[in-house]
């Protein structure tokens, strides 16, 4: 896909993503893997109003060489990227029920979320709960780059997810699946809830590989 394809498919998957709430403002943010660098959502500027020509274009290093600054939670795709070669694109938003889920008390930190449904199995797998870092915070990055090598979707704790996939329409449906798999957990967490047994989830992760 060229460029300009990914520039085009960034905003219009990032205006999707705003007109059905699953990011509010200009939180959020989208970064696509070129053949010599990066393409980033601009810091400041809303998922819905999104100028492919003003898209950052960030160098193999990581350097602006071209459109708007971008967005300042650059660093957690970027470390992200450095431990998955296979990543062709990271998606990070601030989701309602995902992060509902993060700011949890009692949810295991080394799986977040239990086997809800086959596809969350499928898309998501296990989700780890990075801790707690005010946003910008260096330590975040680290903490993220600690987990990414063995997991391609995190969940920052009172924040929201960070997600990876080998493509960006990839990227963008396992978050999405990990948002509705945050909501049903919250749906269910009053009720005697039948979730995927082990061996369930071993043989969808046979079909999967």
């Amino acid at each position: 896909m060229s460029e300009t394809a990914q520039r085009e498919a960034i905003a219009r998957l990032a205006r999707s993503i705003f007109e059905r709430g699953l990011t509010c403002g200009s939180s959020g943010n989208i970064s696509v893997r070129l053949e010599d660098g990066w393409l980033m959502t601009p810091t400041g500027t809303s998922m819905g109003e999104l100028d492919p020509a003003r898209l950052s274009r960030l160098d193999a290093e990581g350097r602006l060489v071209s459109g708007d600054a971008p967005t300042k939670e650059s660093f957690l795709h970027l470390a992200m990227y450095e431990q998955r070669p296979s990543a062709g694109a990271v998606v990070h938003l601030h989701s309602t029920h995902s992060v509902a889920v993060s700011c949890l008390a009692d949810v295991d930190p080394a799986n977040v979320l239990p086997p809800i449904t086959a596809y969350y199995v499928m898309r998501i797998g296990v989700l780890p709960l990075v801790p707690y870092y005010p946003p910008g915070d260096l330590d975040l990055a680290r903490a993220v780059r600690e987990m990414a090598s063995a997991h391609h979707a995190v969940l920052l704790a009172n924040h929201g997810p960070v997600v990876a996939g080998t493509s960006l329409e990839d990227a963008v449906y396992a978050t999405e699946e990990l948002e509705e798999a945050a909501r049903l957990f919250l749906m269910l967490r009053s009720m005697n809830t039948r979730f995927l047994t082990p061996a369930q989830v071993a043989e969808l992760k046979t079909r999967r590989a």
